[in-house]
């Protein structure tokens, strides 16, 4: 999960550079998914052919959902809400997503919370650690650290950005909620679809004729479409290739594996990570505020992370306590009358 965001940091420099050289977010989001679908579908494919269920419309339609929450609306959302804000205001409110996640997964019983037990009181603590992180992050902006004079690289600035303060935190709001849902709905059709490949495969393809669909409606400009040979053509493969094929894939894997929650509890750190590349990389000014809020943000991870290893103990306990009460019994003899007689 550490290096998922290490790759969605790297895919900021390049959604950076694109959109302030006037490429349009909802045309990036349609390419970026069709190729990271055209990446997964090959090994899908061959690699799971003996192990992927049976697709059926109810499986379908389930995925249908999966890539709205997923994609179309969650995407489409935030790159909107970027139009309104700023990109440092729409990261610190997507650190709320860990927190949203937690709430909906306790309350659809896909996270265990025992309130008595050390692990579980972790969880709540170190949930609301992160969360009290967010809000120093996003209120405090504290004393300026001197800015990083040799900046390698140098990003055009455009009027990209039109600030409506009503419109944008409602889009980054709502955005933050579907994503949210996302995850936990993950967490959800894996138990029926176990097929992390091609699972990526189908919502990469579903999810981008969908952003398809939205772009033409709300874009009439056919012009738009055309990519050239140059950084919008990068940042399309660099975001097809990385983060819808290789990280969506890895986020499954792990949503499998641990759970929803314990995806999005790194979260966070790609805004830590995003905040050091500007200041090393682009030379941007970094706050105390920043650097304090994400050392709490990273505190209240490993207090999760540390409530979080006790659910692989909880698990096997409940498997050998079934097990030991599943146990088959030989059922009781009945002598009946015709038995008891001899039978010649």
């Amino acid at each position: 999960m550490v290096l998922v965001q290490i790759g969605y940091t790297i895919l900021y420099l390049f959604t950076d550079a694109s959109f302030n050289h006037g490429m349009n977010p909802h045309i990036f989001v349609t390419y970026r998914h069709i190729l990271g679908g055209l990446v997964m579908l090959p090994f899908a494919y061959f690699l799971e052919r003996k192990v992927r269920p049976k697709l059926t419309l109810a499986l379908f339609l389930e995925m249908f959902l999966l890539s709205l929450l997923g994609v179309s609306l969650t995407l489409n959302l935030y790159f909107a809400s970027l139009k309104y804000t700023s990109s440092t205001f729409v990261t610190s409110i997507v650190n709320t997503i860990p927190s949203m996640t937690f709430v909906i997964a306790v309350a659809f019983r896909l996270e265990t919370v025992d309130i008595r037990n050390p692990r579980g009181m972790a969880k709540v603590l170190g949930t609301s650690i992160s969360l009290a992180g967010v809000l120093v992050t996003t209120l405090y902006r504290g004393p300026e650290v001197r800015s990083w004079k040799s900046a390698p690289i140098h990003i055009t600035r455009t009027k990209y950005v039109h600030e409506n303060w009503i419109k944008g935190p409602i889009l980054t709001v709502v955005s933050c909620l579907t994503w949210s849902s996302w995850f936990i709905m993950q967490g959800i059709t894996l138990k029926k679809y176990p097929a992390q490949l091609s699972l990526t495969a189908w919502i990469n393809f579903i999810g981008a004729a969908q952003s398809a669909v939205f772009t033409v409606i709300i874009l009439h400009k056919p012009a738009a479409w055309s990519i050239a040979f140059d950084i919008y053509f990068w940042s399309i493969v660099y975001a097809g290739v990385v983060c819808a094929g290789l990280a969506t894939v890895t986020q499954l894997w792990c949503t499998k594996q641990k759970g929803p929650v314990f995806v999005t509890m790194f979260n966070p750190l790609g805004t830590l990570f995003v905040g050091l590349q500007e200041y090393f990389l682009l030379g941007k000014r970094l706050h105390t505020g920043r650097i304090l809020g994400g050392s709490i943000v990273i505190l209240g991870l490993y207090v999760v992370l540390w409530g979080k290893e006790g659910d692989q103990y909880h698990i096997k306990s409940q498997e050998r306590a079934f097990s030991t009460d599943e146990e088959p019994k030989e059922p009781p003899k009945i002598q009946s009358e015709t038995s008891a007689r001899e039978v010649p």
